[in-house]
């Protein structure tokens, strides 16, 4: 199973922030949306994600001030990122490996969704469920 099988069927605008938005900018879409990352683009190009914590590590440097940064001075960057086609496992080894709750998808120079941690333990949850499922229909016939 792969990353596709996720993103597919969802709202193919993905929320992005401008590195030249402020961090108080970035704050309000995160909890406007209800999301705990958000992709940095410059134009079509990911430059970097932004995430709850870094507003955290911002906040803990500079204070109240940080705030007023913009979010390109902040964002983790490089961004790293998968293709649709990763193995959801694969991406999941890579996000615990690095630390990290969020992936963008990106196919080819587009970027055409984003995956969470929760995504992907929720997908594989769901398809455990189902094989045991099978299973027990299997033994019980």
């Amino acid at each position: 199973m792969t990353v596709r099988a996720i993103i597919s069927g969802r709202d193919a605008d993905v929320v992005s922030i401008s590195p030249d938005a402020t961090v108080s900018d970035a704050v309000k879409l995160l909890a406007t949306k209800r999301i705990g990352a958000v992709p940095v683009t410059d134009g079509n190009t990911i430059v970097g994600i932004f995430s709850e914590r870094d507003v955290i590590y911002g906040l803990e440097r500079e204070g109240a001030a940080a705030l007023n940064k913009r979010v390109g001075d902040v964002m983790t960057s490089p961004a790293l990122t998968v293709e649709p086609d990763t193995a959801i496992m694969s991406a999941l080894s890579l996000m615990t490996k690095r630390r990290i709750r969020h992936l963008p998808v990106i196919d080819g120079v587009a970027m055409v969704g984003i995956v969470s941690i929760g995504d992907l333990v929720k997908h594989r949850i769901d398809k455990i469920e189902s094989e045991a499922a099978a299973l027990r229909d299997y033994i019980a016939s």
